[in-house]
């Protein structure tokens, strides 16, 4: 399978950012993408209120647009967005992974809320969204098991091993990590995802100015069941692309069966 990463530099206008994913999401497309994924809240980001200005419902036009691009260009899309869910107060960060038929496969609800200090700056998600609650592994229109996620989950290890022993294979991971963390942590965090549940990773992340001050560190990566970095994005929006060679996959959990040597029944 050759997967995509595609960092954005998503803000405030929902306009430009669809414009902007549609372009980039085509020309992975046209590298021979058949996964691609785009990075958390491409559609719209920045501040509380440019998120509440900008989500719409899961119907709305982030949701169609990937919806009708997976359709045409034949491939699996997986991004999170901002979403307004009828009858909640709050938002939702929803990763969504729409199919080549043209449908929605599956949907994921951030459960780790971005409650820290990071740089001097205190950010508190759980004050305007609402945390999911339930781990969501979906499947490729070749069969491929996926584990969603969003950004500050790649710190809680538990959740990606649940994904795994759920049967996960590719772990997708669209964020908006900060400069400051992207810098220090991002490669860390993703590579170990990658070695401790011996799956690939793919993680898409925004890059640049989002609006309020909000910054992003890009360096979108694709990392191998080995830990190794298949691909790195540079300092700008664009993707890159990777073989995920699921029989290498398969050879490196036979050869180091580490999730089958687990003994769930010591760790209660």
């Amino acid at each position: 399978m050759r997967a995509a990463a595609v960092q954005l530099n998503s803000g405030p206008d929902v306009d430009a950012n669809l414009a902007a994913a549609d372009r980039h999401v085509r020309a992975a497309a046209a590298d021979g993408a058949t996964l691609v994924v785009l990075p958390e809240k491409w559609n719209v980001l920045g501040t509380p209120e440019h998120l509440r200005a900008g989500a719409e419902p899961l119907d709305g036009r982030a949701v169609t647009w990937m919806r009708e691009a997976a359709g045409e260009l034949g491939l699996d899309l997986v991004g999170s967005v901002a979403v307004a869910e009828p009858g909640e107060d709050k938002l939702r960060n929803v990763c969504v992974h729409a199919g080549p038929d043209g449908s929605v496969v599956a949907t994921y609800r951030k459960v780790h809320m971005f409650d820290v200090t990071v740089d001097g700056r205190e950010y508190r998600e759980s004050a305007h969204e609402e945390p999911g609650d339930e781990v969501v592994v979906s499947r490729t229109a070749d069969g491929v098991e996926l584990g969603l996620s969003v950004c500050y989950d790649v710190r809680f290890p538990e959740l990606y091993r649940e994904l795994a022993a759920r049967g996960a294979r590719i772990l997708v991971v669209p964020a908006a990590f900060t400069l400051a963390t992207t810098r220090d942590h991002w490669e860390i965090l993703v590579r170990a995802r990658a070695i401790e549940d011996q799956a690939f990773v793919v993680a898409a992340n925004q890059i640049g100015e989002a609006g309020g001050g909000l910054r992003s560190g890009g360096r979108s990566l694709i990392v191998d069941p080995w830990g190794l970095v298949l691909a790195t994005a540079p300092d700008r929006v664009g993707h890159v692309v990777a073989e995920c060679d699921l029989a290498a996959l398969d050879r490196v959990r036979r050869e180091l069966p580490s999730l089958a040597n687990r003994r769930p029944e010591v760790y209660v």
